[in-house]
C-alpha cells in the first residue's frame, strides 16, 4: 500500500433521527435514513447535531461517532440495486471522495476543517441496510464485497459541512488498512496471525477487540483440545 495518499472531501454531510420501519411483521426504530444537509453541523464526540441512532449498544458512541462511505461504491450499488441511489443511502454521515477501503488504515488521523478525527473500524453491515432498500441480501452482499465504509472517533470538536477538505495528518504505523481488517474479519477467521496483528493497533475500537480476542481464545482452546460452543 502507498503511505501516501491523495486528500479527499466530504461530498455529503447526512443526517436523520430514528424513525419507525417494519422489519417483517414487525415495526422497529432505526437511524439509517440519513438525508443530506446543507448547513453546517457540530461534531462532538458522539456524533452530529442534528443526528441519532436507534440502536446504541451497536451503533454510535466514541468509537462510532462519524460513519463514512465512499463515493466510488455508488456506481456499483446502483447497478447492483438497479436504481438511482441519493448520498446517505448507506446510513453514512459522511459521503466521501476519492477514498476506498484500501486508502485508510485503522489508527489513520484525518483533518477536516477545524476538526480532527481517527479511523477506529469498519462498518459492519447491519440488516436495517436492508429494510432501508427493500433487499433482505444487501447487508450480506456489503460484506461479501468487502465495499462496508468506516467509523471515526473524534479526537477534536467543532463544525463541519459538506464541501469540506479531508487531509490524512498521521498514517498510523501499522499500516493495516481497512480492507485487510475487513478481510480478518470476515474471510480470515482462522488466521491467527492476521487477528493479532489487529488486535495489536491500540486505536482499534473496543466492540472489535473484544470480537477478535473471543475468537482468538476459541482458537486457542480449539488447539489445546478444549471446547468452543
Amino acid at each position: 500500500m502507498s503511505r501516501e495518499i491523495i486528500n479527499s472531501r466530504i461530498v455529503s454531510l447526512n443526517v436523520g433521527t430514528p424513525v419507525e420501519a417494519m422489519h417483517g411483521s414487525k415495526p422497529i426504530q432505526t437511524g439509517i435514513y440519513k438525508t443530506a444537509s446543507r448547513s453546517r453541523h457540530y461534531l462532538g464526540k458522539t456524533g452530529l447535531t442534528g443526528d441519532g441512532q436507534a440502536d446504541l449498544v451497536n451503533h454510535g458512541g466514541p468509537d462510532k461517532a462519524v460513519c463514512v462511505y465512499f463515493e466510488r461504491h455508488f456506481p456499483y450499488w446502483e447497478e447492483w440495486l438497479g436504481d438511482k441511489l441519493s448520498y446517505g443511502a448507506f446510513g453514512e454521515n459522511w459521503t466521501v471522495s476519492d477514498w476506498t477501503e484500501h486508502d485508510l488504515c485503522i489508527g489513520d488521523v484525518v483533518q477536516a476543517g477545524e476538526v480532527v478525527v481517527q479511523v477506529s473500524q469498519p462498518r459492519q453491515p447491519c440488516f436495517k441496510l436492508g429494510i432501508r432498500h427493500q433487499r433482505p441480501e444487501l447487508a450480506a452482499q456489503v460484506q461479501q464485497t468487502g465495499y462496508t465504509g468506516f467509523y471515526f472517533r473524534v479526537l477534536k470538536e467543532g463544525e463541519v459541512g459538506a464541501g469540506e477538505n479531508l487531509k490524512v495528518l498521521e498514517r498510523h504505523p501499522a499500516a493495516i488498512t481497512l480492507a485487510e481488517a475487513n478481510r480478518v474479519m470476515y474471510k480470515g477467521k482462522a488466521d491467527l496471525e492476521g487477528m493479532s496483528a489487529l488486535l495489536a493497533v491500540e486505536e482499534l475500537s473496543d466492540s472489535w477487540k473484544q470480537t477478535l480476542s473471543g475468537r482468538i481464545e476459541r482458537l486457542q482452546q480449539e488447539t489445546r483440545g478444549g471446547h468452543s460452543d
